[in-house]
């Protein structure tokens, strides 16, 4: 019950807002009897709003059906239709009417609101919650919509639920082994330094792979402040012969706390499992907290810490602990868009000092919607890695590294096939080093299909 009120509520709200359309003119024509009366669209417009208030949702629909080969009309048709559909319980239809209106103007307030609530009616909260958050930073929002929209998002993180991303697709990539491209190494031995050429199994390799992925979380309330975080994720990418196979899978479960409507906490046990070539590359546990403040209206701080015991299926001296520090500020721009920004610092405490090593480094990017139903997002890092030890017969000096990477990703919303979405990812990563074994630069592309409950 409280769910609806909210809904109608911030329906009630708009619906006021909106007022009528634009002055409308109508000529009547009366003559041998009878009248004809000619309506521009405004007019039409007019007559629908009227309509729906009245409550006479089928004739609503019939005149904004006239409307639909008026494309200068298209938002506030659409928004109408929307609104009809959602009186008459076709909450996909409406869905799919005010995706239309954001597919051309991603910055409509009134469209993401009413997204926003039919998505919260079609029980698909994350979703809902992040239009809800990009509509809120809207400094022109009236302030009883505000609070309605707090309201929603409060009522939205007490009610729980679940999502799933599904993603197939396929990626060229000029590394799939993640190795050097040097042609030549350094072996070292007491004083001498000895050329070693590399062989071509020992250097990059590329290939085109082929792309599974599932990711998905659920929330059990276990009482008013309290709830059961589940998440849990698995991908798959096959290449030629199976030698570079690459599967893994994580889970992590735990408590989410809840302490204000700006507040929470989640602690969760961490279990990850990877097999690469088919064979048993790394097992890990651990533990893993993570505490959320939303600052205002479209800004939100995180703070992770982690730690976990690494097995490594590669050699003992792979194995030991890996803990980690991030921290991410988010903000919503231009009320369609959000940037971040990370820093974070890591330690891997290994067997060997040779691989044991601190890590320190940042990430911004910027990501969200543009016209056209184009999402967009493109973002970059840089990282400082120090080893504790030299590599045996490779150096006489620890490693040291400077690691950089890019990504721009475009994806087509407003295209739908069994309900997924196109999307694009180019990957750049790179690796300088003070050991040329540890060389390498990486260019990946990656054709998808994405899916989101």
């Amino acid at each position: 019950m409280q769910k609806q009120t909210y809904i109608a509520a911030i329906a009630a709200s708009w619906i006021a807002m909106a007022g009528s359309p634009a002055a409308a003119q109508d000529d009547t024509l009366c003559e041998n009897g009878g009248c004809t009366i000619a309506m521009d669209g405004n007019a039409l417009l007019a007559s629908a709003s009227r309509l729906i208030e009245a409550e006479r949702y089928d004739e609503a629909r019939l005149v904004l059906t006239a409307l639909e080969n008026s494309p200068e009309l298209s938002t506030q048709t659409n928004l109408l239709m929307g609104h009809v559909a959602m009186r008459a319980g076709d909450i996909d239809g409406a869905i799919g009417h005010f995706r239309t209106v954001l597919n051309e103007q991603p910055g409509q307030i009134r469209a993401r609101l009413e997204l926003a609530r039919a998505l919260m009616m079609a029980g698909r909260h994350s979703s809902a919650d992040h239009h809800f958050r990009l509509a809120e930073q809207d400094d022109n929002l009236p302030e009883d919509v505000a609070n309605l929209v707090r309201s929603a998002r409060g009522l939205i993180r007490d009610r729980r639920g679940w999502h799933l991303d599904v993603e197939v697709g396929f990626a060229p990539d000029t590394n799939i082994n993640n190795a050097t491209d040097t042609q030549r190494v350094d072996l070292v031995a007491g004083p001498f330094v000895l050329p070693l050429s590399l062989g071509e199994n020992s250097r990059a390799q590329s290939g085109i792979g082929q792309i599974v992925g599932l990711s998905g979380g659920i929330e059990v309330g276990l009482s008013g402040d309290v709830a059961l975080s589940i998440d849990a994720d698995a991908r798959f990418t096959n290449y030629s012969g199976g030698d570079f196979d690459d599967l893994s899978g994580a889970l992590a479960i735990g408590p989410e706390i809840r302490f204000s409507d700006r507040n929470r906490l989640t602690v969760q046990a961490l279990a990850n499992q990877r097999f690469y070539g088919w064979n048993d590359a790394q097992r890990s546990f651990g533990l893993r907290a993570n505490y959320q403040r939303v600052l205002n209206r479209g800004a939100r701080l995180a703070l992770a810490v982690d730690g976990r015991r690494i097995d490594s299926g590669f050699g003992d001296q792979f194995s030991g602990w890996q803990m980690g520090l991030y921290g991410t500020y988010e903000q919503v721009l231009n009320r369609s868009l959000i940037a971040s920004a990370t820093v974070f610092g890591r330690r891997d405490a290994l067997r060997s000092d040779a691989y044991s090593h601190f890590e320190v480094g940042g990430r911004i990017g910027i990501g969200g919607e543009l016209p056209l139903g184009i999402n967009a997002g493109v973002s970059g890092g840089v990282s400082r890695a120090l080893y504790d030890g030299a590599l045996p017969l490779f150096s006489v000096k620890p490693r040291q590294d400077w690691r950089f990477n890019s990504q721009v990703q475009l994806g087509l919303r407003s295209l739908r096939v069994l309900g997924f979405s196109p999307t694009v990812t180019y990957s750049y990563g790179r690796t300088d080093s003070n050991v040329s074994l540890f060389q390498s630069d990486r260019h990946r592309v990656e054709f998808g299909l994405a899916r989101y409950f």
